[in-house]
């Protein structure tokens, strides 16, 4: 993937100086940048002997993002790391930039709840309006505003189906935390407290734990791919 990114930024950087070369022998008025293999174009204007590129046109249309911090610009390319026409003619299906970030947060969300109810379950801890049921509230509720994050970005096929299995994953470890909860209530999970496998014989629990390993290889390669675990 590093090298694939090397050579791509090498090859904008090569069609960057012959434009620049091309336009120094004879400028035209009117000038605007296209990158071969993307659609749209950037903005060039002439300053003092110099032709300068707008830079948050040239990350728009190379599916790119930037971040400024103190002394310096970082343009972040996109996770697939080709153009997004190259990606498509190879019959993969890869999610926007906007989505992966949002969904590997969301991911991130997910498995911080799943972890509370993990430590909350193999101790026995008390829920209901205890410290522990408390807790197990606050990590669904933030797991929840990633995914409503994740949702409000999601713009590609892609994306969509992605956003389908994050959400059964979300949904899935949401019930089972819920029937957890009422169990200890009641009283009835006793068989589930107090032991390194605890979880380790249970169905549910295994393929929520499958699935959100799944999911977080899969927003981080940037591909959307489909496993049993997550329906």
């Amino acid at each position: 993937m590093q090298c694939m990114t090397r050579a791509w930024l090498i090859g904008i950087g090569i069609t960057l100086l012959m434009v620049v070369i091309a336009m120094a022998q004879s400028p035209p008025e009117n000038v605007a940048l296209f990158v071969q293999g993307y659609t749209g174009q950037a903005n060039v204007t002439r300053s003092q002997g110099h032709l300068l590129v707008d830079l948050q046109d040239l990350a728009r249309i190379t599916n790119s993002s930037l971040r400024f911090e103190k002394g310096r610009i970082i343009l972040t390319l996109a996770p697939s790391g080709v153009p997004e026409s190259a990606s498509n003619s190879t019959g993969k299906s890869g999610f926007s930039p906007a989505f992966t970030r949002a969904a590997i947060e969301a991911m991130a969300s997910i498995r911080e709840w799943g972890g509370m109810l993990q430590v909350v379950v193999e101790n026995g801890y008390p829920v209901g309006k205890a410290m522990a049921g408390n807790s197990i509230r606050a990590y669904e509720g933030r797991a929840a505003d990633s995914l409503a994050l994740a949702s409000s970005v999601a713009s590609t096929d892609s994306d969509l189906r992605g956003l389908e299995l994050l959400r059964n994953e979300f949904n899935n470890v949401q019930a089972w935390s819920e029937s957890f909860v009422n169990a200890r209530n009641e009283m009835r999970a006793v068989n589930l407290t107090m032991s390194e496998h605890a979880l380790k014989d249970d169905e549910e629990a295994q393929k929520m734990i499958h699935c959100g390993q799944f999911l977080g290889q899969m927003f981080a390669g940037g591909t959307f791919q489909d496993d049993a675990a997550c329906h």
